[in-house]
């Protein structure tokens, strides 16, 4: 039986091998995450390595969530892959019992988001289809935009947003707690263009505007608590508001269902079945 080996961030030859895998199955790299010193223990592959190969992988991070007040123990699984000379050996099921072996009973749900073909792989192991929910409502807001774009491509922009992430009293229904690293992979590598900032407020805004829409992924501010006060910043230009995340109030929003192409959302857990009634959505930016 192949042995699964973890733990092995700061090993330099299988953090390449392990890269160059994740290059070939999905076009991603992680050596620059890690040279910015954003790869924490929280982000854990769990991979097969055959003569120094990283040849099949499944990798952990730990998403913990503040819910209504309450911390919820998450483990979000992903960068699911195989490289295609080992495919069909069993290799992805071996570490799914390694995993499972590793956190069961320890965390409060485990979940993560699979293409169409696996839609019969992963309720062999316990994992169960999930919903989404997506808030959006029309706006009618006065006045020019407050917020500037701030070109997040550098080491001193990614640690001016770090000090107001972890001083932010601005909450969501469901907010990933003690994991900045994986928005900062979002935001240091595809989302250099999508960060605004309002001096006055010291409030971060991740978003992304289209014409007379507004898609808000994360808040974080040291003042500001309530989300109107956020969107009240962009100004008359917007006409619609669509968030990533549970807002703490959801009146006067949309809540449909949110399903994307070629994406399902596979959950463990009987924490997801309060999620599901309260219509909780898993934040935005905590997708690995």
């Amino acid at each position: 039986m192949y042995q699964v080996i973890k733990n092995y961030r700061d090993n330099e030859e299988l953090r390449r091998s392990f890269n160059e895998l994740a290059g070939a199955t999905f076009g991603l790299n992680f050596e620059d995450w890690y040279q910015n010193g954003f790869w924490s223990d929280n982000y854990n592959p769990y991979s097969i390595v055959i003569d120094g190969k990283v040849v099949s992988n499944v990798s952990v991070n730990k998403t913990d969530m503040l819910i209504d007040g309450e911390v919820k123990h998450f483990l979000q699984l992903g960068t699911v892959m195989t490289d295609e000379a080992y495919r069909n050996r069993g290799l992805s099921r071996r570490i799914m019992e390694e995993i499972d072996k590793d956190y069961a009973g320890k965390v409060d749900g485990i979940y993560l988001f699979g293409n169409d073909n696996v839609v019969e792989f992963y309720p062999r192991f316990g994992f169960a289809k999930g919903e989404e929910y997506l808030y959006s409502k029309n706006v009618s807001l006065s006045g020019e935009s407050q917020v500037e774009q701030v070109v997040a491509d550098n080491p001193k922009a990614w640690q001016q947003l770090t000090d107001v992430m972890n001083r932010s009293i601005f909450r969501g229904k469901m907010d990933m707690l003690y994991n900045n690293e994986l928005i900062m992979f979002y935001v240091s590598k595809f989302m250099q263009e999508n960060v605004y900032y309002h001096k006055a407020s010291d409030t971060y805004v991740i978003a992304e505007i289209e014409g007379d829409s507004l898609l808000i992924h994360n808040v974080f501010s040291s003042t500001v608590t309530e989300l109107e006060d956020v969107i009240a910043l962009f100004g008359q230009d917007i006409k619609e508001v669509t968030l990533g995340f549970t807002p703490l109030n959801v009146e006067g929003y949309t809540i449909e269902n949110y399903h994307e192409e070629d994406c399902n959302f596979f959950v463990k857990g009987a924490v997801f079945d309060m999620m599901e009634r309260e219509k909780l959505r898993i934040p935005s930016l905590s997708h690995a």
